[in-house]
């Protein structure tokens, strides 16, 4: 049983699993905290779940108008409404697609008859909707057929990669699918491909809640693909375009160290942080992305053969740039690059060419910074050191000194 569970509280979403745990208990939930997980996406269907369960308490305005939108929708699971309160005179009338479950207490029996005929409802809905001809065309991406993810439109596409907006019937929830554009070949070793699947394998492997979330990696018509979080709240690139709020800046520097750390702790290095690899979540916290060019140190060379420049100029660390060899204090160096923006809305180093931007990196004195800011330049002269051994040397020694920051002395 696959179930989308909704409530504006931690208490009531634990009691209705336990309920509904007794009956089965190996039920699937998907868990959202209205007013804290941000609206639905005005795409999502919920074809994946059994049913939607909503707990509601007085007054059932907003409970109301979610079933409405919900139930504008064809394919939506149906929708079993908690109602912890006492039944009106007369009951409102019944609604397709809705059970009203009314009561200061949750009545087990009949919140279980309640899913059973919502979930036997869904099925018969569904089982209809398969037998139209053009049913199959939903998880279609581009020549791929993937299924258990419904295609909602193509956002982007890159060398190595098509990217979807989809969503996942697997994780109840809208995705980002990356496609391998590639047919691997076992007869020719292609380094993108190997860096797609490291990509899944590096991000996968680490819980953390800056770094993105993976939910799901597979082979379709001979093409690999991963499904990973979505963020309709964008980038720290388009949260850059004026300068933050020093208070602010510092939080987001924080977050992404702290994902740097997690990374680094497992030998891997990002080697293309930049803003635009960076995601804004709905609660304003930060998450690290695109893993595309992350290569564990030990597998360097079998990777790409010779020392190549990988990254964003305006971000590279001198050594980088230069495609010296590089180890973690350079993901330090490209956060520093970032920083020194958020603080003051314009990048340390610009030039007319990429070549120009790499010399001032390895060569350039870092910009003054606008008095106010005066208490940053011994953290950013740090971070954006020219030599590896003038910085700090790990992101758990940036993160202790960004905590004895934030301490007054």
């Amino acid at each position: 049983m696959r179930l989308l569970l909704i409530a504006a509280r931690a208490d009531h979403q634990l009691l209705v699993k336990k309920h509904v745990e007794i009956e089965w208990p190996d039920a699937n939930f998907v868990e959202h905290r209205l007013g804290e997980d941000g609206a639905f996406d005005a795409q999502f269907a919920a074809a994946g779940f059994d049913a939607v369960i909503i707990v509601s308490v007085p007054p059932t305005a907003g409970a109301d108008a979610l079933v409405a939108d919900f139930l504008a929708k064809p394919e939506f699971a149906p929708v079993v409404l908690l109602l912890l309160q006492d039944a009106p005179t007369p009951e409102p009338d019944a609604v397709p697609g809705v059970q009203r479950l009314y009561g200061r207490k949750i009545d087990r029996e009949r919140l279980i008859r309640a899913i059973v005929s919502a979930s036997r409802e869904h099925k018969r809905s569904i089982s209809m909707l398969r037998a139209q001809p053009d049913f199959e065309q939903r998880y279609r991406f581009g020549s791929v057929m993937i299924r258990g993810h419904r295609c909602i439109r193509q956002v982007g596409s890159g060398g190595m990669c098509t990217i979807y907006l989809a969503e996942s019937e697997r994780a109840g929830t809208l995705v980002v699918l990356k496609v391998f554009n590639q047919v691997p070949d076992v007869s020719e070793r292609i380094v993108g491909f190997d860096r797609f699947l490291q990509e899944y394998e590096i991000v996968a492997g680490l819980k953390h809640e800056n770094i993105v979330r993976i939910y799901d990696l597979g082979i379709a018509d001979d093409h690999a693909y991963i499904a990973m979080e979505h963020f309709p709240s964008g980038d720290l690139r388009h949260r850059m375009k004026a300068p933050l709020a020093p208070e602010t800046a510092l939080k987001f520097l924080e977050q992404i160290a702290s994902a740097l750390e997690a990374i680094h702790s497992v030998g891997v290095l990002h080697r293309d942080l930049k803003p635009a690899n960076v995601m804004l979540r709905a609660d304003d916290s930060l998450c690290l992305i695109d893993f595309g060019l992350a290569k564990a140190n030990e597998t360097e060379t079998s990777l790409t053969g010779t020392r190549e420049i990988f990254g964003t100029p305006y971000y590279m660390s001198p050594e980088q740039g230069h495609a010296e060899l590089i180890d973690a204090r350079s993901d330090l160096y490209s956060l520093g690059v970032m920083f020194y923006e958020m603080l003051t809305g314009h990048k340390p180093y610009t030039g007319a060419t990429a070549m120009e931007v790499i010399y001032k990196h390895k060569r350039a004195e870092l910009p003054e910074i606008a008095p106010e800011l005066a208490g940053y330049r011994t953290m950013l002269a740090r971070l954006l050191a020219k030599s590896p051994a003038d910085r700090y040397q790990s992101a758990h020694e940036l993160l202790e000194a960004i905590a004895a920051f934030k301490t007054p002395a």
